[in-house]
């Protein structure tokens, strides 16, 4: 049981991972980190809360871009009752949209995955570090 809560712990964090970027709070992804968190993707690497809280509140400015993250083949691998792995595919829309109504659906800017690693804190478990990757661009 024990197993399973913790998969169920970490899969959350993929899934408000994604909800705080799309729904305008990122600057809440950093909550979702330890304070020696690593956060690497297509933008830069990010290493430690700070760094990672200011790349997120960039992105909590940008309004005028909608952006939806589709994971799916959530696997968490449990290492021991503080450690555990996983891997995320991730199908990735955005576009900048400024006017009423839902913005123009296209392509997928890109799929791929996250490989994460998290860890359990006196707060609950976090990402160790998330370090995405792209496998197909359009």
């Amino acid at each position: 049981m024990e197993r399973l809560l913790i998969e169920r712990d970490c899969t959350r964090l993929s899934v408000d991972y994604g909800r705080f970027v799309d729904f305008g709070q990122a600057a809440k992804v950093a909550e979702l980190f330890t304070d020696d968190g690593v956060c690497e993707l297509s933008a830069g690497r990010f290493e430690g809360i700070d760094q990672i809280r200011a790349f997120f509140e960039k992105r909590q400015q940008q309004t005028d871009v909608v952006s939806r993250h589709v994971s799916t083949n959530i696997t968490i691998d449990v290492h021991d009752a503080d450690r555990a792995t996983g891997l995320v595919y991730l199908t990735f829309y955005r576009v900048v949209h400024q006017g009423d109504g839902p913005a123009p659906l296209g392509p997928p800017s890109f799929i791929g995955s996250y490989s994460d690693e998290y860890r359990r804190t006196p707060d609950g478990w976090r990402f160790a570090s998330r370090i995405g990757s792209t496998a197909l661009k359009s």
